[in-house]
């Protein structure tokens, strides 16, 4: 056994590498992109530590090119699931009882493994089962991954480190246990970080966990677990178990040992799990932690003195990066009336010059959204806004004949709750509501309430006063603020993420916060001289 109180690496954000014509990295990015385009992968489930591999299968195809598929995947049903909790449960102990020192060294490797040999591996997959452009495939995929293994251990050793005062002759301390159970962990699509993240966030502390990755995104959180057991996970630690959602409600939400649930998704399916684990509260061995971040109706509220050209970038780039597929994304901007004609035209200006198409392409802004389902989602809200009296479509549209393309669309608003100001879309389609310049504090109190979501929002000023005020008014409506930026690309270890109200529990992923969640602190007193006398010296007479 070492002896030591060990310094974990000091963190970094991972360089965001440029990809400019001529580089090493965008020729050795462009030969995977090829590669993986090439070929078709069979994904197995990894149950502790086996391959396991099921008769019933699904496809993932590139969803700027829907009839291009790039692998298919195993789908687990009862027996996996039951299996994958069963094997999460026997790795616990040893993985428990492993020296803190070893967890977070296969974390670190895992850490410089993303950022070195599978940068483009992982790239590449997330480009092209996600539809990502190579920035915002760089941005996720590699850097902000390897930022949440680097940064959670380092939050970690902190956590481990905080320790109670002690008095004479009593030495006092805590020890964080991982929860009594396993960790159910369910990701999105729409960061490969997330996908990686969730599972291992409960897993550096200790836990053990399921892993049911989001069905449109297989193939890169597939990676992510191939790298991490490259890097020593030992088998049962993180079970990697894609299926359907109904199937993981029923078999592993339900299980008496789940002792945590870890997710990003739906506001509805948190709200269903949460109901779940309350009709099955008394078959727990103990009450599992929930911790969700799951919608946002993301604003930008531009005061008079707004920098229009600052105002604009941001909602562009807000809006429409990554085709509006961020719980962060910009999806409703408030503008006062005196600057409106100058941001619609400037707006509109910046729409017409973004190119949409093959994310292989990496002279295109946009790819495509994620899959059927939700091209029909978004050009239902296009189509109604279009035959309204409430909205003005001032561009926009879509085409799914080769991709699910949809276009950067622009809506004005003619009511302030007309529903595209105030339903969550999920995809590159912003609406803006113009208010008269002397119905601030009214229009103030419009964004606050108007939605039932709190995750991010951006305020645009020059005007120090009115920064105050909107700030001030605008409190509870963010779990994620900006001022004079776009209310997207939040940086681990600068910004820690998470909204409140319909957007989650706000445990604020990259932080301390989210790490302490998977804590279960056992405080211990040893008392070095301990008392012989039972009476108290006040008892006496005299």
């Amino acid at each position: 056994m070492a002896n030591g109180i060990f310094k974990v690496p000091k963190p970094y954000n991972e360089p965001v590498l440029g990809y400019l014509p001529g580089s090493p990295e965008r020729a050795q990015l462009k030969a995977e992109l090829q590669k993986q385009s090439d070929e078709v992968v069979t994904i197995p489930l990894i149950i502790g530590g086996e391959e396991v591999y099921t008769e019933k299968y699904r496809e993932i195809v590139m969803p700027h090119n829907h009839r291009h598929i790039l692998a298919r995947y195993c789908l687990a049903g009862e027996r996996e699931y039951k299996m994958a909790a069963e094997a999460a449960l026997a790795a616990k102990k040893r993985w428990a009882d492993m020296p803190w020192e070893h967890r977070a060294s296969i974390f670190l490797k895992t850490a410089d493994l993303l950022a070195g040999p599978y940068r483009y591996k992982v790239n590449a997959a997330t480009m092209l089962g996600q539809s990502k452009t190579v920035f915002q495939a760089e941005i996720d995929s590699a850097c902000e991954l390897a930022d949440f293994y680097r940064f959670n251990v380092h939050y970690a050793a902190e956590i481990y480190s905080e320790q109670p005062l002690n008095s004479n002759a009593v030495w006092n301390r805590v020890e964080y246990r991982p929860l009594d159970g396993f960790v159910l962990a369910v990701t999105p699509f729409n960061f490969t970080s997330i996908g990686g993240n969730l599972p291992c966030a409960p897993a550096i502390m200790g836990n053990t966990v399921v892993w049911k990755p989001a069905s449109t995104a297989v193939l890169s959180n597939y990676y992510v677990m191939r790298i991490l057991m490259e890097a020593g996970l030992p088998a049962g630690v993180i079970n990697f178990v894609p299926g359907n959602g109904s199937d993981v409600s029923k078999y592993v939400v339900t299980h008496p040992q789940m002792a945590g649930f870890h997710f990003t998704g739906s506001t509805e399916v948190f709200s269903e799990v949460w109901k779940t684990v309350g009709n099955n509260i008394k078959s727990y061995t103990s009450y599992p932690r929930l911790v969700g971040e799951t919608g946002g109706k993301d604003f930008i509220f531009a005061h008079k003195t707004a920098d229009i050209d600052a105002l604009v970038a941001a909602m562009v780039r807000g809006a429409y990066e990554y085709q509006g597929q961020k719980c962060s994304a910009a999806s409703r901007a408030y503008i006062p009336a005196s600057i409106w004609p100058k941001v619609r035209e400037r707006t509109l200006d910046e729409i017409s010059k973004i190119k949409v198409g093959d994310v292989a392409d990496f002279t295109n802004f946009m790819g495509a959204v994620i899959d059927k389902s939700s091209f029909d989602k978004i050009k239902a809200f296009i189509d109604r806004a279009s035959a309204s009296d409430d909205a003005e479509v001032l561009t926009g549209g879509y085409d799914d004949s080769v991709g699910y393309f949809i276009m950067p669309t622009l809506i004005l608003a003619k009511k302030p709750d007309y529903e595209t100001m105030i339903t969550e879309i999920f995809g590159p389609v912003l609406t803006v509501y113009v208010y008269e310049d002397d119905k601030l504090d009214e229009t103030l109190e419009l964004c606050d309430t108007s939605s039932p979501y709190a995750l991010t929002g951006a305020i645009f000023a020059q005007d120090r006063e009115a920064i105050i005020k909107m700030e001030h008014a605008l409190s509870n409506t963010a779990g994620n603020f900006y001022i004079n930026d776009k209310p997207t690309g939040a940086v681990v270890g600068q910004q820690p993420f998470g909204g409140a109200r319909a957007s989650g529990t706000n445990d604020k992923a990259g932080s301390a916060l989210n790490l302490y969640r998977w804590t279960s602190p056992r405080c211990i007193k040893e008392n070095f001289v301990p008392p012989y006398a039972v009476n108290y010296p006040y008892m006496s007479e005299k």
